[in-house]
């Protein structure tokens, strides 16, 4: 892998809410930063433009408030998306990897690509590295995230410039990747779910030291989901082997599935679908598999009973306010009578 692209963006929304947002485009791009970091996590070049809004010609406050950016500066300063990006891809060069701090900004550049119908040239599964994650995997517990600012902080670096800039943003995000040990969390990509799998063949399948991943094609129902064998299938995360089930795919909430297998040589492997939406309004799967120790056994356990406590107490309620609606109406009845 050559170089490293850090990249951020800020964008603003409709100030007038979700009532006056586009289903294709909720956030519009205003700004582009990034800065570029060589092999050896040097940051060597930078990039950034404004973007003269097409879309959202009003800024929404908390946008201005945050970014200290108006729309007289966007008008008199920016260009047109499609020529900054043609800029910017020209900049990032052929080999390189997206870095980001969190996962939306790749999300929503490709978006704001769609709408101005740009050809989209990122591969896909479009893999790059989740900085804040990486982050918290080196320096934290694995699973509290911290904000950028305080990353900077915890790490002693120097605030030189403002935060809350895309530029200024990149570039505190690079510094915190040349701290990063790459050798050992380098190898936990993530993987962007704007373009997802076309067909079955292009289904994405990621393996990591602790856990895999499978990422699956689009379908019409939740329900065609589970009838899936790839998805519901469960393999050992160390051998790969087939496995048998302890706890069945079971529920929990509205979005998540969640089961338990047994691998006779590793133990136990807890599984967890998380059920999404696509652009299309369409469904499609994040399938987790995950080494298991007594405490994630007894957790998964746990809500496989509290989630049929919550839906038999939801299927008592129902009867319960079907049966009062019943006698309600039949005492109106015998009143009329």
């Amino acid at each position: 892998m050559g170089q490293y692209i850090v990249l951020d963006l800020e964008w603003n929304q409709s100030p007038l809410g979700k009532d006056g947002s586009m289903d294709r485009l909720p956030f519009e791009i205003i700004e582009i930063g990034a800065v570029k970091l060589n092999a050896s996590l040097q940051i060597i070049s930078e990039f950034r433009r404004l973007i003269r809004p097409r879309v959202y010609r009003q800024m929404h406050f908390k946008i201005s408030e945050v970014t200290h950016m108006s729309m007289d500066e966007l008008n008199m300063e920016g260009e047109e998306f499609g020529k900054a990006m043609e800029e910017f891809l020209a900049w990032c060069g052929d080999d390189y990897k997206f870095c980001t701090w969190g996962s939306m900004d790749l999300t929503e550049l490709q978006r704001n690509m769609a709408y101005h119908k740009l050809p989209n040239p990122f591969p896909r599964p479009l893999l790059y590295l989740d900085i804040q994650k990486l982050y918290c995997l080196q320096y934290g517990d694995g699973k509290n995230k911290v904000s950028l600012d305080m990353a900077v902080q915890l790490q002693g670096m120097g605030e030189e410039r403002p935060f809350h800039r895309a530029l200024d943003d990149a570039y505190y995000t690079g510094r915190i990747l040349s701290v990063m040990d790459m050798e050992t969390f380098g190898t936990y990509v993530s993987v962007d779910y704007y373009g997802l799998p076309r067909n079955k063949a292009e289904e994405y399948r990621l393996h990591f030291p602790e856990y895999s991943k499978y990422v699956s094609r689009e379908f019409d129902s939740r329900e065609d989901i589970l009838k899936d064998k790839d998805i519901t299938d469960m393999k050992c995360v160390k051998c790969s082997r087939m496995l048998r089930k302890k706890l069945r795919w079971f529920p929990y909430g509205q979005r998540f599935y969640f089961c338990l297998a047994v691998c006779p040589e590793h133990g136990y492997v807890k599984g967890k679908i998380r059920v999404k939406k696509s652009e299309d309004d369409r469904f499609y799967a994040v399938k987790t598999a995950k080494m298991a120790d007594e405490q994630d056994v007894e957790l998964v356990a746990q809500k496989k009973e509290d989630g049929r406590k919550k839906r038999s107490a939801k299927a008592h309620h129902k009867a319960a306010s079907k049966s009062l609606k019943g006698k309600s109406k039949q005492n109106q009845s015998d009143k009329v009578s």
